[in-house]
């Protein structure tokens, strides 16, 4: 526990949120009841020196010019959905971007940039980033890379976690970057503590919370505002994504229901009565509100909460296929409804540099 307590870093047989030997609070937090280490840590000099690990990461990092999370309160809400496309946009810019996946427990980057299977290879530099096949502007880092299969679980404590993401920072080369987007996992947890305390030396320029409207979701993107607001990272803005289905009319299917409950398909005599009788709906897009935003969503949180509202991305069939298949949704005009709100919400983002 001595030599810990010099450089900083947390002992294997620390507790769950474990706020570091270094921390002024360390012995004195909730965290730390029970601790094997929690007398020795509460009575340790604090080292005014700056942790070294700290000060390689900030010279690793120099070479990106900006840093951005993405957070969300609960999972599901797509997350991870917006940083992959988020990242594709800006690569296809002809920006350089490094895409981090710090979900270490639920790592969905691999997939959603059509990168399963690959490997992380090691230079003399450092641990290498896979490049995406179809832009070599883009890079990818994920703990996905380094399981044996697809399916293992990844059954680590705070401290593990904590240590991988500081490899992640500290030894990963990514070279030259215009942005390094960094995919954390729902909620408050210990990746969030630890990616804010590992960036805190090269700096966050900010975060996007990605929410869905109903108030279930806005409450856990409250507490998301107010842990950014504890450790010092500026909210960039609030995304409303599955804001709404909208699709188009003839990619609806249409079914009736009998009173005993049996379902028969009868969209093909939908669809022929359409083109019969109003063919001009045919390229309309049918809309349907999927969850309750009847309080306001996120943009009266934002308004509530002092902090910018990026705007509404609705959910969009074609862009949950573009993500299955790992490819960007702005490749081709079938995804034109959700690839129309997301560039609008990059643009804001690329503006508040």
């Amino acid at each position: 526990m001595a030599s810990n307590g010099v450089n900083g870093e947390i002992p294997e047989d620390a507790n769950e949120h474990c706020p570091g030997p270094q921390s002024e609070s360390a012995g004195k937090a909730d965290a730390c009841a029970g601790c094997p280490n929690q007398e020795v840590c509460s009575n340790a000099p604090k080292d005014p020196d700056p942790d070294p690990d700290l000060v390689s990461i900030a010279e690793r990092m120099a070479t990106v010019k900006r840093k951005i999370l993405v957070l969300s309160g609960k999972g599901g809400v797509g997350k991870s959905t917006f940083s992959a496309q988020l990242s594709f946009a800006l690569a296809e810019a002809d920006l350089q971007v490094g895409l981090l996946d710090i979900d270490i427990c639920g790592p969905s980057i691999p997939k959603m940039l059509g990168l399963e299977g690959h490997d992380v290879h090691q230079s003399n530099l450092g641990w290498s980033p896979v490049y995406v096949e179809s832009n070599s502007n883009l890079g990818v880092m994920s703990i996905g890379f380094m399981l044996r299969h697809p399916d293992d679980a990844v059954i680590w404590r705070g401290p593990r976690k904590n240590g991988l993401i500081k490899q992640f920072v500290k030894d990963v080369y990514w070279g030259e970057l215009d942005y390094l987007v960094v995919d954390a996992p729902p909620g408050t947890s210990d990746e969030h503590i630890s990616i804010a305390h590992f960036l805190k030396e090269s700096g966050i320029d900010g975060a996007i919370i990605v929410t869905t409207p109903q108030q279930v979701a806005l409450i856990d993107v409250r507490k998301e505002i107010s842990f950014c607001r504890k450790v010092g990272i500026k909210v960039l803005g609030v995304v409303e994504n599955m804001s709404g289905l909208k699709q188009h009319l003839s990619d609806l299917k249409f079914s009736r229901v009998s009173e005993s409950g049996f379902e028969t398909d009868v969209t093909d005599w939908a669809l022929n009565l359409i083109r019969e009788k109003a063919p001009e709906l045919l390229d309309t897009f049918a809309c349907s509100e999927i969850f309750d935003s009847s309080q306001g969503g996120a943009h009266k949180m934002c308004l509530e909460m002092g902090v910018p509202f990026l705007g509404k991305v609705p959910m969009d069939p074609q862009l949950c296929r573009a993500a299955e298949e790992g490819r960007s949704c702005f490749e081709d005009k079938s995804c034109n409804v959700s690839a129309l709100a997301l560039k609008g919400i990059i643009e804001k983002l690329i503006a508040l540099e």
